[in-house]
């Protein structure tokens, strides 16, 4: 074990009484330094997090991160926002000025105790501030430090420091493109979904560099954009267009993306909305009662098909489609609003939905990690952190009580 670790289990309350029969937490052990802010570092840190390790997150003294005072619907939850509740639950908060070089070199120190650092700054900012990949590993050489941005560490659109964020970068990868009717304007996800699917992948790639130390002894530099990763999620949809040598066309009638044929689609019925799927228009026609369909073409006359079905499923309720649809085969659902979605969970007691006893916000429910393990599921161990709630309690185990002490005024929140 390496020296530091048993101090960190000890504080975060994953150690286990020798002898005891329960399993540890998959990632125990594991130490990262995370410096990230809003969705795309944290919320891959929390799950991280969520499985053992010991998650250390480093903010500015005073505000913390950004993303603390984000308003969601114009509004805080008793001052916390609740974007910040949902991604930073399992870590343990330092706040520390990251331009002093006193603290610099404390959170150097610190980084060497680490198996993970985590940063999504604009490129070359942590190298600027003496904390960068050469920096760490210069203490730790098989250190794993993970670089998340916009556009890459060295893209022409990162050398021009063009800004990466999550609406851009589907307007830029063609995502919001192929979303809405032709004609109309491209239309966005409801909600940040290249933010979430790169924090995903950088756990991914995370998760593969301790494989890689743990079987090769070697330390790496991990790198993961919301461009590329955008760009990847659409891999089927790129395949089709660059070997088919042709771009999609978006429908008329509202078939939700160029890559469908109908029925697939949203549906007004008398009480709701219904979403249909995918299924062969002959036995589509069979269960709406409108023969005409079976003559129609799935995809060259999708618009058509999909006109003739909003005429339909406006007749009945969404349940009475779905006693008729579902047991014939086709693949069908209720739109529901989020809520109605979580008081299904609710009613359930899935594990999906947590509450945490929050320092200033009170019990707050949360959506809970998404993955389930056997023998080793997620906890839900620490509370999102007040700013700088640790950083005594974390930077003790690096720093002597005079050094600790000489870290005062606005240079540490303490």
């Amino acid at each position: 074990m390496r020296a530091g670790t048993a101090a960190i289990a000890h504080s975060t309350g994953t150690t286990r009484q020798k002898g005891s029969t329960s399993m540890a937490d998959a990632l125990e052990g594991i130490r990262v330094l995370d410096f990230s802010q809003m969705m795309l570092g944290p919320y891959a840190t929390q799950l991280l997090g969520d499985l053992g390790a010991d998650v250390i997150k480093i903010e500015r003294p005073g505000a913390g991160e950004w993303e603390r005072g984000l308003e969601m619907m114009g509004d805080l939850v008793a001052g916390e926002s609740a974007a910040f509740l949902a991604m930073n639950r399992n870590k343990r908060s330092v706040a520390v000025d990251l331009k002093d070089p006193v603290a610099r070199d404390a959170l150097l120190r610190l980084a060497a105790t680490c198996d993970v650092v985590v940063e999504n700054f604009r490129p070359g900012v942590m190298a600027r501030l003496g904390l960068g990949y050469e920096h760490v590993r210069a203490l730790r050489p098989d250190i794993i430090y993970c670089s998340g941005s916009g556009w890459g560490q060295d893209t022409p659109a990162a050398r021009d420091n063009r800004p990466g964020q999550d609406l851009l970068i589907q307007a830029a990868s063609g995502l919001a493109y192929h979303t809405g009717r032709v004609g109309e304007a491209p239309t966005f996800a409801g909600t940040s979904i290249v933010d979430a699917s790169t924090a995903l992948t950088l756990a991914t790639g995370i998760l593969a560099a301790l494989v890689a130390r743990e079987r090769q002894g070697i330390g790496q530099w991990v790198q993961v954009d919301l461009f590329s990763t955008a760009m990847a999620v659409q891999c089927q949809e790129i395949s089709a267009i660059v070997n088919q040598h042709a771009e999609p066309p978006r429908s008329a009638a509202g078939i939700p993306s160029p890559w469908l044929s109908a029925p697939a689609g949203m549906y007004r019925t008398a009480d709701g909305w219904l979403a249909v799927a995918m299924a062969p228009l002959d036995r589509v026609a069979e269960l709406t009662g409108d023969a005409e369909l079976s003559t129609l073409d799935a995809w060259r006359d999708r618009d058509e098909a999909k006109r003739r079905l909003d005429a339909v499923f406006v007749r009945r309720t969404t349940e009475e489609w779905l006693s008729v649809l579902l047991p014939g085969g086709l693949w069908a659902a209720p739109a529901r609003t989020v809520s109605e979605a979580v008081d299904e969970l609710r009613a359930q007691q899935s594990p999906m939905v947590t509450t945490v006893e929050h320092p200033a916000a009170g019990t707050v429910e949360l959506i809970g990690c998404p993955i389930t393990f056997s023998e080793t599921p997620w906890r839900l161990r620490l509370p999102p952190p007040l700013v700088g709630q640790h950083t005594e309690e974390v930077l003790s185990e690096v720093l002597s009580p005079d050094e600790l002490s000489a870290l005062g005024g606005d240079r540490v929140q303490l």
